[in-house]
């Protein structure tokens, strides 16, 4: 099955619609990208980022056929709250890396893990994936498990990668496999 990123789907959960960006999300992520946690969490840059360098980045996802770039939109309330990102396509070996940033917005309701949820789905189902990776730093406990409830696997710890004030932080790569995926289809616990 060929992988086709050229294709920007809108994909429905209970609480969360991943849909490709629309001008207006913009705002969303000035904000989340502002707030001191995202830019913590992310490993980002401390330094605000430049709006037109974030026009210019969100207004080029939709176009991009090597990678999936999708917002997330809380049903509830029709905001972008985040996005989801497949990205690091390695077609040989069908495998992917994953990254997500959910902002100030979107914290604590369950809507990131559904938003994952939604993305690994499409990417084993309908993209045809063998593989899905990430990293998740240690100071992020909530979304390493937000990852473990969806089914990704901690492989093995990246030593030192983040430099956090005076200190170093490690790593954990994670990973979900599409046989696993296909046994629990995202509800590893039940």
């Amino acid at each position: 099955m060929p992988v086709d990123f050229s294709v920007k789907p809108t994909l429905t959960g209970e609480r969360v619609i991943l849909r490709p960006f629309v001008d207006e999300d913009l705002a969303a992520f000035q904000v989340a990208l502002a707030d001191p946690e995202v830019v913590r969490l992310t490993g980002g840059p401390p330094e605000p980022l430049d709006p037109n360098r974030l026009r210019a980045w969100y207004g080029t996802r939709n176009s991009q056929t090597d990678r999936l770039d999708l917002a997330v939109v809380d049903k509830a309330t029709g905001a972008c709250v985040g996005e989801v990102v497949l990205n690091e396509w390695d077609g040989h070996n069908r495998n992917c890396n994953f990254r997500t940033l959910i902002g100030p917005a979107g914290r604590n309701r369950g809507l990131g893990t559904e938003a994952v949820r939604l993305i690994v789905g499409y990417g084993f189902e309908q993209l045809g994936l063998h593989r899905i990776s990430l990293e998740v730093f240690a100071f992020n406990p909530r979304a390493r498990r937000a990852y473990e409830k969806v089914g990704f696997v901690a492989e093995g710890t990246l030593r030192q990668v983040l430099r956090d004030g005076d200190h170093w932080v490690d790593a954990t790569v994670m990973s979900m496999l599409a046989s696993e995926w296909a046994a629990h289809r995202g509800h590893p616990e039940g």
